[in-house]
């Protein structure tokens, strides 16, 4: 006997139950296709299981991946003596942080803090709705707390891109902010907006501070950190 006679269920019924969800990219979590990247996470395994202890990690892409190269002075001065590991790594979109969560990224730790920003390649490598990149953010933040139940989340805005406040990507990215910014819980994830530290006052974007209008300059690693400070200390 079949499902829909057993349950009374209707011919349109069962043909509705039939139809899949729409499930964007930015959940279904997958590898980066390139050799280095792969490499990388099997390093940072191995970095996170020879620290004696991980009270905070940093996961993102390449801005958050910079921390490794374009300012270490920056990261040795307020993160390492935190404990602190960097899993952010270039290109990286939302559904890229779900699959290495996944694969053991913050497997056997138990940090104090995650402080997470994701989403710029989402918008510029794809341009994925607002939507479906906040979607993303939603699934990271849902593995975060499976995998880490008591540790607290930074969950930082997506930095400005693009010279003007009109600029396609930044207005994207923008949207993703005011969605994000609904997931502070009060409890365990904090979301804070610090993209007035890198514009000026009619909200431009300047090659002096990112060369691209994307990635921030070395210098700009300093005003990133003091800007979050007061949270962390908080939060830690």
């Amino acid at each position: 006997m079949s499902l829909v006679a057993c349950t009374g269920t209707t011919n349109q019924d069962n043909n509705e139950l039939a139809v899949p969800q729409h499930k964007p990219l930015s959940v279904q979590a997958a590898e980066q296709p390139k050799k280095w990247w792969v490499a990388r996470h099997d390093e940072k395994l191995v970095e996170k299981q020879k620290m004696q202890s991980v009270d905070m990690v940093f996961i993102g892409d390449s801005i958050t991946h910079a921390f490794d190269y374009k300012s270490k002075a920056i990261w040795e001065q307020y993160y390492a003596p935190r404990n602190a590991l960097n899993i952010g790594f270039n290109g990286d979109r939302t559904e890229h942080v779900l699959w290495r969560l996944q694969h053991g990224a913050i497997d056997n730790i138990q940090p104090k803090l995650v402080v997470l920003m994701i989403g710029t390649n989402n918008t510029g490598h794809r341009q994925d709705s607002p939507e479906d990149t906040a979607s993303g953010i939603k699934a990271i933040l849902k593995e975060i707390t499976r995998k880490l139940p008591d540790t607290q989340v930074l969950l930082l805005a997506i930095f400005p891109r693009g010279e003007t406040p009109d600029s396609p990507l930044r207005k994207i990215n923008d949207t993703v902010n005011n969605i994000i910014q609904e997931y502070d819980d009060g409890d365990r994830v904090h979301y804070l907006n610090i993209n007035h530290v890198f514009l000026d006052a009619n909200g431009n974007l300047s090659r002096d501070v990112m060369k691209d209008l994307l990635h921030p300059n070395k210098d700009q690693y300093e005003h990133w950190a003091k800007a979050i400070e007061p949270m962390i200390e908080n939060l830690l």
